[in-house]
């Protein structure tokens, strides 16, 4: 009887508790739901961009330099002024070819596969490409490694091989890989949109088997000598070194690359021409891939921080932007819909909007999207707009500074392509000072609704009204193989 007391006792004691507990709870509850998210105060977040101390090398090398003694390693990257964009028209695919065989090949000392060898036993990584306005390489290894990795990243930027056996691999991956092109509708509405609006210009070229098969050895290497040169290459590196032992380290192991003047071939400016234009590819498909746009704007233009904000706003802002709430949100008619502005960096970059839908819904999905896009440069956008796409812009752009090695991209970046030397300092406030009526003034200057280049992937059949609503269609034949 005695214990059964004790254990009634227990039981109630421990009731009690847990009726206080949830009591607490639902005040704590009660206090929180009282104070709505959008009412929550937080200081200004506060961030300044790291910099990193630069030297002028020897030979013409251009340094940045970071030093990060948390742990043993040693990152490098290096950007050289080169590009597809210097290509001759006949050998389009010359570039990639030369960034990707140069790591491959081999070198001068060692072939490919004895590097594949010493960098897999230090756990190092040593690679190389070449985009289509720039070069890249980078070395990441232990410090403990560094002259090792010092060794094969020097030797393969200045005494590239190119053997014959890894071009003609990378050769036939290229074909392959253009055999299989016009699988994907997606890819296929990215491509003949590009071509369209970059129509006759570099930009817009792509390679074909034929401009691949001319592609010889000798191109490689003369492709190579003209723009691997020290005095166009700006270099970073991070990590745990001492700073004149590093330079020291570098300068020896680049010491007999010879500073030469580089030859530029002239590339043509983008013709800024803006015209409505209709173009359809058939693909036997349930849904169709829209892409609409037009010339965009270089990155040096004083208009750059309201086109990103207004951009935000119209597409670029995901779920918060006007496409995705009008699109997918109120009429269910995309999953994903987007726009975006990529500003060029020494020309016109491109603006396009995009989306894939039901084929039934073809044409109201493209008038829909048009009128969005439209109605940027009628009216003002609210301030609830204006305050969550600069909020988005300013606050993400701290994630670009995560790492040493981002940091040391951003600053290479900020002088490889002439951006104003405290860009990154002033990019935040910039975005800042974006109003309402800066965002109108950009839309109905730099959005032309009238002037839209179309490109349209699928089966004309299943749509729900014909293309030629938009104008003289120009069908795209995609080509066999």
């Amino acid at each position: 009887m005695k214990q059964s007391s004790k254990l009634k006792v227990q039981s109630s004691k421990f009731i009690s508790c847990c009726l206080l507990l949830t009591a607490y709870c639902l005040l704590a509850v009660d206090s929180w739901a009282v104070v709505h998210p959008s009412k929550l105060k937080f200081k200004p977040l506060e961030f300044n961009p790291p910099s990193s101390e630069v030297v002028l090398l020897n030979n013409g090398i251009i340094l940045h330099m970071i030093e990060d003694h948390e742990l043993p390693t040693i990152d490098m990257t290096a950007v050289i002024r080169t590009g597809s964009v210097y290509e001759p028209e006949d050998k389009i695919g010359l570039a990639g070819m030369a960034g990707t065989v140069m790591r491959t090949g081999g070198t001068t000392t060692m072939k490919g596969e004895d590097i594949n060898e010493i960098l897999e036993f230090i756990a190092g990584s040593v690679e190389a490409g070449i985009g289509g306005e720039s070069g890249t390489a980078s070395m990441s290894v232990m410090k403990k490694d560094i002259d090792t990795g010092l060794k094969i990243f020097a030797d393969i930027l200045m005494n590239p091989v190119f053997s014959e056996d890894k071009l003609e691999m990378e050769k036939q991956k290229a074909i392959e890989s253009i055999k299989r092109q016009n699988d994907d509708p997606s890819n296929i509405a990215r491509r003949e949109f590009r071509k369209t609006v970059y129509i006759n210009h570099p930009f817009g070229r792509f390679p074909t088997i034929d401009t691949i098969n001319r592609i010889k050895r000798d191109d490689l290497v003369r492709f190579h000598k003209q723009y691997f040169k020290p005095n166009n290459v700006i270099m970073g590196v991070t990590g745990d070194f001492n700073k004149e032992d590093v330079i020291k380290k570098i300068e020896e192991a680049f010491k007999d690359w010879k500073f030469e003047d580089v030859d530029f071939p002239k590339v043509p400016k983008v013709k800024e021409v803006y015209e409505n234009s209709v173009n359809y590819a058939f693909k036997n498909t349930t849904q169709s891939v829209i892409r609409m746009g037009h010339l965009g704007i270089k990155q040096d233009n004083p208009d750059f921080y309201a086109v990103m904000v207004m951009d935000d706003i119209l597409g670029g802002g995901g779920f918060t932007s006007r496409l995705m709430k009008e699109v997918r949100s109120d009429r269910g008619l995309a999953y994903s819909v987007w726009s975006s502005f990529v500003v060029g960096k020494f020309d016109l970059g491109l603006f396009a909007a995009g989306c894939e839908t039901k084929a039934d819904s073809t044409l109201e999905v493209i008038t829909l999207m048009k009128n969005i896009i439209e109605e940027m440069g009628k009216s003002p956008v609210s301030d609830e707009e204006l305050k969550i796409a600069k909020e988005s812009i300013i606050n993400s752009f701290i994630f670009g500074f995560i790492s040493n090695l981002q940091v040391l991209s951003q600053r290479i970046n900020v002088q490889y392509y002439n951006l104003p030397h405290d860009y990154l300092e002033k990019y935040r406030d910039n975005i800042a000072k974006v109003t309402k009526e800066d965002v109108l003034r950009v839309a109905k200057k730099y959005l032309h609704p009238d002037k839209l280049t179309f490109v349209v992937v699928g089966d004309d059949k299943k749509f729900d009204k014909p293309l030629s609503e938009l104008g003289d269609v120009r069908k795209i034949e995609l080509e066999k193989f």
